[in-house]
């Protein structure tokens, strides 16, 4: 396997001193059968007991990983991508993809050969701000997902560490950021909730978010976004729940209990703090110049908070902290990961690297990568650019020693851990995506959100309405016409009161000075120059916000959100406090 021959060893050492440093905080699993025999090539563990029954995930893990070899130890802190929309069958465009990337054709000789921990579904749409790593797409609608996931977890249950549920994980963070679209309950942003300020409302829509993931096989969100909205990021923007620390650790702890409570390990991200930068780490090394003062009461609690939700995962950044280890991305920091995250903050669970195709992360060989961001303290490599050198990469540096045996044993049964607690969660059927308990619950919360940052608190516009918007939003203006006419809102093609829509990536060009009505549906920076007499808020294009406007433009509702983020010479709401 690339060049690296070793025997395989047996990993019975420094389990039981790890153990009693991983919090379960779980009961345990159901049993499961026996692993199947092992694809040739690999090293089948032997039945063990301990390793697939009994009630604690943390011991259960400690007594499988004493049975793992190197190679399969190997394999379970490697996540990356693949090409293709299905495990076992696959275009010969996808087969060329995944040939380069990892040596085989399919998903599933990828899992079998490299013995995975798990898998990324990856995919992007047009506003997508992180679509510069996203080298393929794994997803088309529920059913499909559906499928390919049940096919990869056929492939995991192969291996020797087949006994712990197979880690299938996307970023399903809804807004910009959203890999599965049709079919499924669309969440409004986060800066939406941030605006509704209520994390009752935020838990019960991310509940149903979580329920349906785990219906479609999908047990890891990299999601919520933790990270404070400190300057005008870009890259961040509405992914955030806002600019004020406490109003977004409020946010993020909410999210963090739905998600879990779905079924689906929630992973804060970007460890510690992408918002403090508003460079965009998919093409650079953004750096943070705060204090570590400043990052601890202004980046830190929203991280803390999630924590204390019982998140199971940190996302570490590709973030060059100034204050704390000037030089180092934050993903390859042993004083960011390991002193401060696990140090000062307490956290227990699985670290996961942001994506090692991006730019920060490749600047070392992606053995070489994966072994420094191991060493950090990063328990899971996502999307390395290559699975074969990070692989082989890691044996090596294990076998010769810059690895440190202690330090892989340690992050694969964090992980294995994180799997054996997934186990008890049983999943929804299908037939739970997009129910109306769960848009309702979407409604709400886009409901909460709607804000009124100029003009008067929840009078009706003046009927007939014009719907416009700046380019590329045709589906957006059709919703939004649908709802209004749903709200009994006459329509126009032209003629009547103009509700101008603007969204992502717009600026002051994409505003119309003749709109009685400008409405920002991502982040509201850009209403600060418009002209409208009317100026609304929704932070989000969803299905879910633009019937929550048209209730709002019908004088049906009262737009009770605050902006989350400050908008010069504008206040947070002219609907009082």
């Amino acid at each position: 396997m690339g060049g690296v021959q070793i025997r395989p060893r047996r990993a019975g050492i420094a389990v039981a001193a790890l153990t009693a440093l991983l919090v379960s905080g779980c009961s345990g699993a159901p049993e499961r059968p026996d692993p199947t025999p092992s694809p040739a090539g690999t090293s089948a563990a032997p039945s063990t007991p301990a390793a697939t029954t009994g009630t604690d995930p943390a011991a259960r893990a400690a007594a499988l990983v004493a049975t793992l070899s190197d190679e399969d130890l190997v394999g379970q802190v490697l996540m990356p991508y693949a090409y293709g929309d299905s495990a076992t069958k696959v275009s010969p465009g996808s087969a060329a993809g995944n040939q380069a990337l990892a040596g085989v054709d399919t998903p599933a000789q990828m899992i079998a050969k490299y013995r995975l921990g798990g898998l990324i579904l990856v995919g992007f749409s047009a506003d997508d701000p992180t679509k510069g790593n996203q080298e393929t797409t794994n997803v088309d609608n529920p059913k499909q997902v559906h499928e390919l996931t049940g096919g990869l977890r056929d492939a995991a249950g192969r291996l020797a560490a087949g006994p712990a549920p197979f880690l299938v994980g996307t970023d399903q963070e809804y807004g910009v950021v959203t890999r599965v679209t049709d079919g499924v309950t669309l969440l409004p942003s986060a800066l939406a909730a941030g605006a509704a300020g209520n994390p009752t409302l935020t838990e019960n829509a991310w509940r149903a978010a979580g329920t349906e993931l785990a219906a479609m096989g999908i047990n890891v969100d990299f999601a919520p976004v933790a990270d404070v909205l400190a300057t005008r990021s870009t890259v961040i923007g509405s992914r955030s729940y806002g600019a004020d620390p406490k109003v977004a650790a409020a946010q993020v702890g909410g999210a963090v209990r739905g998600l879990q409570a779905g079924g689906v390990a929630a992973t804060l991200k970007h460890f510690p703090g992408h918002g403090h930068s508003a460079d965009d780490s998919h093409q650079d090394l953004p750096v943070l110049t705060q204090s570590a003062e400043a990052l601890h009461s202004g980046a830190w609690p929203p991280f803390t908070a999630g924590i204390e939700a019982g998140a199971m995962a940190v996302m570490s950044g590709h973030l060059d902290v100034r204050a704390i280890d000037p030089g180092t991305p934050a993903t390859f920091s042993h004083k960011l990961l390991t002193d401060v995250l696990r140090g000062q903050l307490g956290f227990k669970g699985v670290v996961i690297t942001d994506g090692m195709n991006m730019p920060p992360a490749k600047r070392w060989a992606p053995g070489e990568a994966a072994v420094r961001a191991l060493n950090a303290g990063n328990d899971l490599i996502l999307m390395t650019p290559n699975v074969g050198q990070a692989y082989d990469g890691l044996l090596a540096a294990l076998r010769g020693g810059s690895l440190p045996r202690t330090r892989l044993v340690e992050a694969v049964t964090r992980v294995l851990t994180m799997k054996f607690r997934l186990a008890d969660a049983p999943a929804a059927q299908m037939s739970t995506l997009n129910s109306p308990a769960h848009r309702a619950a979407a409604d709400a919360l886009a409901a909460g959100a709607v804000t009124v940052l100029r003009g008067a608190c929840g009078k009706a516009v003046p009927g007939p309405v014009t719907v416009t918007s700046s380019g590329g939003r045709d589906g957006t203006r059709a919703a939004l016409t649908a709802a209004l006419t749903a709200a009994g809102v006459t329509v126009k093609a032209s003629g009547g009161t103009v509700v101008h829509l603007v969204g992502y990536g717009d600026g002051a060009g994409d505003l119309r000075a003749d709109a009685a009505v400008t409405v920002a549906m991502d982040t509201p920076y850009v209403l600060a120059g418009a002209a409208s007499p009317t100026l609304l808020a929704t932070y989000s294009s969803s299905k879910a916000s633009m019937t929550a406007l048209a209730a709002v433009l019908a004088g049906k509702a009262r737009p009770g959100g605050r902006s989350p983020v400050a908008v010069p010479g504008l206040p947070a709401t002219t609907c009082g406090t």
